[in-house]
């Protein structure tokens, strides 16, 4: 270890790639692609040093290696490891017998207040129907709400096609988890709620499922995006598109946004590789704390559903900003 600081609560140590476990068993040729798609908007003149060489450089481990330090941050809080996912839903661009669960867009009155109707006003008083908002509809209203969840997703149209769409804006109410409601009322304990469990009780309860949706009186709306084609992954924080178990998202009030991150997760299903902090979530806050990305569907949303686990991260920065972070007393 070359060197420590300890700065209030946080804790910065530069490391040697030797101290990561199983960096020479990666595939750092992937990372080194995830990292190209976001590192042309990094604008220090260090990292734009460092993307012209990511270009050319013949060998990727080799780039890692010669152009950054590993450095572990540390905050006091334990590490944390979870997984998000995208969505895909079924849906058309017109209603049917089938779809018939509008996605909307963000009412123009909404833009204008701090708070607007609640969850169950707006599904009960018809106040967005009529009024040319649907951007498709979709045949599962709990697949729906777990989309306003997510924030954003991806819906499979008859025809094959997809249309990918993403946060837009809310009521303004505050989120109130379901998952929480369940335990209050004894139906579940805390280590069995997943989204998965919640899906399956309200789809067998469907009129008190209907009602525990309503308890969270938060509404999301949504845009259709259009930047980027729908079948590459959804756009995260750096307005460029995510890749499956290559991106993080982090708390960039310690992990710079498009910098490389070492992961050692320990659990059930232990993962030692090179991401990149691409993204951002309202829960993702740390030093050591971590969501990542699992995919698009389904399967990627089963996996990252179960994940919760611990381990450390360290965050890769260019070898002058990395030694610049300790004091002279340890250089």
């Amino acid at each position: 270890m070359a060197g420590s600081e300890v700065m209030s609560e946080t804790t910065i140590s530069v490391l040697e790639f030797e101290d990561l476990a199983g960096w020479s068993e990666d595939d750092h040729a992937e990372a080194l692609a995830t990292f190209r798609n976001t590192c042309g908007i990094l604008d220090a003149p260090d990292w734009r040093a460092i993307c012209r060489a990511a270009e050319e450089f013949p060998d990727p481990k080799k780039f890692f290696e010669l152009l950054f330090r590993p450095v572990l941050i540390e905050d006091g809080a334990a590490a944390l490891f979870t997984g998000y996912f995208e969505p895909e839903l079924d849906g058309s661009l017109t209603p049917t017998d089938r779809y018939r669960y509008p996605v909307y867009r963000t009412p123009p009155e909404v833009r204008q207040r701090d708070t607007w109707l609640s969850r169950r006003a707006i599904e009960t008083s018809g106040a967005l129907e009529g009024r040319s908002l649907e951007i498709a509809w979709v045949d599962d209203p709990v697949e729906l709400f777990f989309l306003q969840i997510q924030g954003s997703g991806r819906i499979h149209l008859p025809d094959g096609g997809y249309i990918r769409v993403g946060y837009g804006g809310s009521n303004g109410h505050p989120y109130r988890s379901i998952g929480v409601e369940l335990v209050r009322r004894g139906i579940y304990t805390a280590h069995q709620v997943s989204a998965q469990v919640i899906k399956n009780w309200v789809r067998r309860n469907p009129l008190e499922g209907e009602e525990l949706l309503r308890h969270n009186d938060s509404y999301v709306f949504f845009r259709e995006v259009t930047k980027v084609p729908a079948d590459q992954g959804p756009i995260g924080a750096m307005n460029r598109s995510v890749t499956a178990m290559r991106t993080i998202a982090v708390d960039p009030k310690f992990t710079p946004l498009g910098a490389p991150v070492w992961i050692e997760k320990r659990g059930k299903t232990p993962m030692k590789r090179l991401m990149v902090a691409q993204d951002t979530g309202s829960a993702i806050k740390g030093a050591q704390r971590a969501d990542i990305f699992f995919g698009t569907g389904d399967k990627a949303g089963r996996a990252a559903g179960h994940l919760k686990d611990d381990g450390r991260m360290i965050v890769l920065l260019p070898i002058q900003r990395a030694y610049a972070m300790l004091p002279e007393a340890v250089l």
